[in-house]
């Protein structure tokens, strides 16, 4: 995709232009400094994303009730300054060269993967929407060519430069609401990047508990496996302290799928609760989990 058009040269999106500017630069910091700013910059946003604070803070409620409320208002913070970080490690994710990131990455449980894929019958690499994400898309794209999905942005600048990148850098783009198109990508033995725990509606869904909360959870993910043969192999990249990342590869899943949508779904909601209370400031809470309900939708969220 173009990134110099002339409709990006309006005013309203020089202030895009001016941010890209300074996540390129960010790439060539070194790693401590970038979780330093990273921080800083969590810490000045914060004020500024009410809705979204307030959405964090409600899932928190409802996730971790035995928390204290300065317990889990502790883990907002350090939550907020992981989405300052999300920034810079985007960034890094466009434009930093392979021998710089592959300095900084450590790998846990590559067989698992090569294993996989030697079956011949695709992949599907399952995480969530941890806020390092972007970056472990990447990390793994470092070992392994692989396809990613996309969903389009609404700032049409940011929405072409993350086109282009995950273009360059990946094997091939499947757009969220293109399901075919993974399913071509699995029956050529290609590996696909995919998270699914996000809430789209009762349609296509069950109500699997997650953090013990009914959350409307897509059976999209066991019936691409059934119609494909592919192998399910989960996989979470974690910030270290010093700046430097974690990618961890666990073993293709066995008795997937059952057959059963709701103890299918339970599985990648159990399997994902557990490797996010491992290091919880690091999920991407923002966002409406448990938004629909079996008895309606939106009322855990009423007044946020």
């Amino acid at each position: 995709m173009k990134i110099f058009q002339a409709q990006f040269l309006h005013p309203r999106f020089w202030p895009s232009w001016l941010g890209l500017l300074l996540m390129r630069l960010s790439v060539y910091l070194p790693g401590r400094l970038q979780v330093w700013i990273g921080q800083l910059l969590g810490t000045v946003m914060r004020p500024f994303m009410g809705s979204r604070n307030r959405i964090a803070r409600r899932n928190l409620a409802l996730c971790f009730p035995e928390m204290s409320d300065s317990e889990r208002e502790a883990l907002l913070k350090k939550s907020a300054n992981t989405m300052g970080m999300m920034m810079i490690e985007t960034a890094m994710s466009w434009w930093a060269s392979d021998s710089k990131l592959l300095k900084r990455v450590r790998y846990e449980g590559l067989e698992h993967l090569e294993q996989a894929k030697a079956e011949g019958k695709g992949v599907i690499l399952l995480t969530g929407h941890f806020t390092s994400m972007e970056l472990g898309g990447r990390l793994i794209m470092l070992k392994t060519p692989a396809y990613v999905m996309f969903r389009h942005l609404k700032n049409a600048l940011f929405n072409a430069v993350m086109m282009r990148a995950r273009t360059y850098h990946s094997e091939g783009i499947v757009l969220r609401d293109d399901p075919r198109g993974m399913l071509r990508a699995l029956k050529k033995n290609k590996v696909v990047w995919y998270a699914p725990d996000q809430d789209f509606g009762k349609r296509r869904a069950v109500f699997a508990k997650f953090f013990g909360i009914q959350a409307a959870t897509i059976v999209a993910t066991a019936r691409m496996v059934k119609m494909t043969g592919a192998r399910i192999v989960p996989f979470v990249p974690r910030r270290e302290a010093d700046g430097n990342y974690t990618v961890t590869i666990g073993k293709a899943w066995e008795d997937y799928p059952t057959g059963d949508d709701l103890v299918d779904a339970q599985r990648i909601n159990d399997w994902l609760e557990q490797e996010i209370r491992q290091s919880p400031e690091q999920y991407l809470w923002m966002h409406r989990r448990f938004k629909t309900q079996p008895d309606g939708k939106g009322h855990l969220y009423k007044n946020v």
